[in-house]
């Protein structure tokens, strides 16, 4: 993986996933090696973030190295039209990897075949986001003690939503079973589901929440993604379409976790968070262990 870009979660092979997952568990025992002291890590957000953006930084920072860059493309000179071309070779010079993330989609793939450093792809557009992938395969092992012939449901904006794009890809490679609820209007791409056919695995469409609850080891929650809309109308018709109230989880599995990407808008009731199914805020602290495990690696520190 040594100064290998990761832009797609198909650029690492499954041994790959699973090497930066064990280092991962190294890192959640011993967060604070300084196995990055000397380097530079660039944050370029040209859309808003916390979580992701955050744990990269923070990462980086428990590992020693030096982090620069923005949160906000209009206190840059993108705002004076400066182009993603020009921005990614400039910040080449100061940096030793960037890790990127921008609304348009093959952005980070564009910024990887320019960029004399790695680039690591932090969401791009409706896309994908490899590095929440891998960090929630952490979470789903950590809780389920594997990932192999795992039944997970996703629920939500499944058209949009790059974290479920990236995360049904990798779990086809762990022979998982899909259970996938959704308005109409927000069903999961043909081109994603093409994954899960040519796996040879099963996937289960459903309008309505409650009839896949019981059948999950994982459920996942999104977000309706307002920014996605180009027609308000549009969104205001899903935008409550789903809700998880606590209540609801009298029927679940015993092992059942709920996973979210965050941020959460509605689509979770905070009486869900003092359920021990409840599991997406651990699910972010992850992300830590697991982008140091990442960002040694591709740096040629592990």
């Amino acid at each position: 993986m040594k100064n290998r870009s990761l832009v797609s979660i198909d650029d690492f092979s499954k041994a790959e996933w699973l090497k930066i997952l064990n280092l991962a568990e190294g890192f959640e025992k011993n967060p604070k090696q300084r196995l990055l002291e000397g380097n530079v890590v660039a944050t370029l957000f040209f859309e808003p973030s916390t979580r992701t953006r955050l744990s990269f930084e923070s990462a980086a920072s428990y590992l020693g190295a030096k982090v620069i860059g923005f949160s906000d493309a209009s206190s840059t000179s993108v705002k004076k039209g400066e182009t993603l071309n020009d921005t990614i070779l400039t910040v080449s010079n100061y940096a030793d990897i960037i890790v990127m993330r921008h609304p348009r989609e093959g952005s980070a793939r564009y910024a990887s075949e320019i960029a004399p450093v790695p680039v690591v792809n932090a969401g791009d557009g409706a896309n994908q986001h490899p590095t929440q992938t891998l960090l929630d395969l952490y979470s789903i092992r950590k809780t389920q003690g594997k990932l192999d012939n795992i039944h997970i449901t996703f629920v939500g904006d499944l058209k949009y939503g790059r974290t479920v794009h990236s995360l049904v890809i990798s779990l086809c490679n762990f022979n998982a079973t899909f259970h996938l609820v959704s308005p109409i209007e927000l069903k999961l791409p043909s081109y994603v589901k093409r994954h899960i056919k040519d796996a040879k695995l099963k996937y289960h469409q459903y309008t309505e929440l409650s009839e896949a609850i019981s059948k999950s080891d994982i459920l996942y929650m999104t977000r309706i993604q307002k920014e996605r809309f180009s027609d308000p109308i549009e969104y205001e018709k899903v935008k409550n379409a789903y809700v998880l109230k606590n209540s609801m989880l009298e029927e679940a599995r015993e092992n059942m976790k709920v996973l979210h990407p965050l941020p959460r808008v509605n689509e979770i009731t905070v009486d869900v968070d003092t359920n021990p199914m409840a599991y997406y805020f651990q699910q972010a602290q992850n992300g830590v262990y697991v982008r140091q495990a990442l960002l040694t690696s591709i740096l040629g520190k592990k």
